[in-house]
């Protein structure tokens, strides 16, 4: 048996070796590109890559290696066409970023939409981006918000995107698939929930409480304690507290913000009833016009990708190759396309930056479909 200083001494050497061929190889990969410039040639040409990877694998004698030799090689030719797309951009061939840049968002003059009633997160939130003096008004439901700005009866609209308890909103992803609008800004709001219930009432008079899906389940550990509860679901939190003060049953109760309290007259019959103390939810502003500030350091894009082996890897893996940080990753199914997803990414950066360019141009270069979301 070789002695293990001696084997790892000829992997170094074997390894030099790869590497002085691989900077070789990435040399004639920018006569490549430069040949497919001067041409207009598409990077990537899946026919003549599928061939040589069979042709690689052919190669192969020991058939234990042969997936290996695969997949290798599946890396530098990707490595490559990244190279490629580099070049590209460098040239002025990326992708057209339409987005103007803005000092802050011209909001003085304009109307904010949210869902919801006096008292909503959302307008809690909306009030936290744009002031109390900000010129809004309330819709029932999320798709309205978003007509509201499609029919030009709003500039922007304050939408849940995510909760750290409770997950992502995916209905508001879908919609930001469904219509041409994009993510300016986005606002953090803690989230307080308290059991609000009829002047005179107590713990023990409850039966039934009422809360929009999310908040029942960031307020699961509490409600555990009364499973006899009846539970129902509205359209909002504040939207509970007002329907409970209007029908002015004792059994009755709802979860929502305490300010709600305040607000409908109603009693405070437990605080904080959410189970994470550090609960909080996130709002992205959302308007009609591709428009970012100067201060923007993160964007969202969604894709869609071939239902294939190892095609989710080849879209990440232009973030790794450009040096991008990637914050977050969601999924949603695509419509009338049974167990086929899109895919949304939130990474660090500007859509000016060389690196996220870069990335852009292979993107939209080898998924089936790329949107830019927004930059804030």
């Amino acid at each position: 048996m070789k002695d293990l200083i001696k084997i790892r001494e000829e992997i170094d050497k074997i390894d030099s070796e790869i590497i002085e061929l691989y900077e070789k190889r990435m040399e004639l990969t920018t006569e490549v590109a430069e040949y497919k410039i001067s041409t207009g040639k598409q990077v990537l040409d899946k026919k003549r890559e599928n061939e040589k990877l069979d042709r690689a694998e052919a190669q192969v004698r020991d058939e234990k290696n042969r997936y290996g030799v695969r997949e290798l090689f599946e890396q530098i030719m990707a490595m490559s066409r990244k190279r490629q797309y580099q070049l590209l951009v460098s040239q002025g061939l990326g992708e057209k970023i339409e987005f103007e840049r803005v000092d802050k968002l011209p909001f003085e003059n304009g109307k904010i939409v949210y869902q919801g009633v006096e008292g909503a997160y959302s307008q809690i939130a909306m009030q936290e981006y744009f002031g109390k003096d900000v010129d809004s008004f309330h819709v029932d439901t999320w798709r309205d918000a978003m007509e509201a700005i499609k029919n030009g009866e709003a500039d922007y609209a304050v939408l849940p995107i995510e909760n750290s308890s409770a997950g992502i909103v995916s209905e508001n992803y879908d919609l930001l698939v469904e219509y041409e609008h994009y993510i300016a800004a986005e606002q953090t709001v803690k989230v307080e929930s308290a059991l609000l219930g009829v002047p005179g009432a107590e713990m023990s008079d409850i039966t039934c409480v009422y809360s929009h899906p999310q908040s029942f389940l960031q307020s699961v550990d509490f409600l555990n304690e009364h499973k006899d509860w009846e539970q129902i679901r509205l359209i909002n939190n504040a939207v509970s507290a007002k329907k409970v003060s209007e029908e002015g049953k004792k059994n009755q109760a709802a979860i929502a913000s305490p300010i709600n309290a305040e607000l409908y007259g109603l009693k405070i019959l437990k605080e904080r009833v959410n189970y994470s103390a550090e609960n909080s939810t996130r709002f992205i502003i959302v308007t009609g016009k591709k428009v970012y500030t100067k201060d923007a350091n993160k964007i969202s894009i969604c894709f869609e990708i071939p239902h294939e082996s190892g095609s989710l890897y080849r879209m990440l893996s232009h973030f790794i190759f450009n040096n991008i940080n990637m914050v977050k990753i969601e999924s949603r199914p695509i419509k009338d396309k049974s167990f086929e997803y899109r895919f949304f990414v939130e990474f660090e950066g500007k859509l000016t930056d060389g690196a996220v360019q870069n990335a852009l141009k292979g993107l939209s270069e080898e998924a089936s479909a790329v949107k830019i979301l927004g930059n804030y």
